[in-house]
């Protein structure tokens, strides 16, 4: 968890995530989000690909929209104005993020109501709790004792 924690941490130093391109076309009017669905749908079609959309992220200001699928981890970029595609790339940190939080257990075995990634999370992050815990008592435990012997030392003297 630490491993895949620190690769999303980097994850655009490291190219993880796709760069969003900027499109200047902005005397031209924007074209619809059904068209930019329909676009990506066509495309990622005939490219033998799930078209089940996950999500469309709209950035008119950048006169781009990303979009996200379902089943397979292709973001696809679409011009906002032309509605033709921009850029097809894999977003390798959904992957990471599904490793990192144990949701690729459930993504592999189609399972909707994500009970592996809630085991998962619920477990490590119960581990995590014990372990902060137990560290805390293993650093105040030693300090108490040291101060006890001090002090019954310093009855015995007295």
């Amino acid at each position: 968890m630490s491993s895949t924690g620190l690769l999303l941490a980097w994850k655009d130093q490291l190219g993880f995530k796709p760069a969003t391109t900027k499109i200047n076309e902005s005397t031209k009017p924007l074209i619809s989000l059904s068209e930019i669905e329909q676009n990506a749908i066509q495309y990622i079609d005939s490219l033998k690909l799930s078209t089940e959309i996950n999500r469309i992220d709209y950035r008119p200001r950048k006169g781009i929209a990303k979009v996200r699928f379902e089943e397979h981890f292709t973001e696809l970029q679409i011009n906002c104005y032309t509605g033709k595609i921009v850029s097809k790339k894999t977003r390798t940190a959904d992957f990471i993020e599904m490793i990192h939080d144990g949701s690729i257990v459930d993504y592999l075995l189609n399972l909707k109501a994500n009970p592996i990634k809630l085991f998962y999370s619920t477990v490590i992050g119960l581990g995590l709790l014990f372990i902060s815990f137990s560290g805390f008592l293993l650093w105040l435990k030693p300090k108490q004792i040291k101060k006890n012997k001090r002090l019954i030392s310093e009855n015995a003297l007295n």
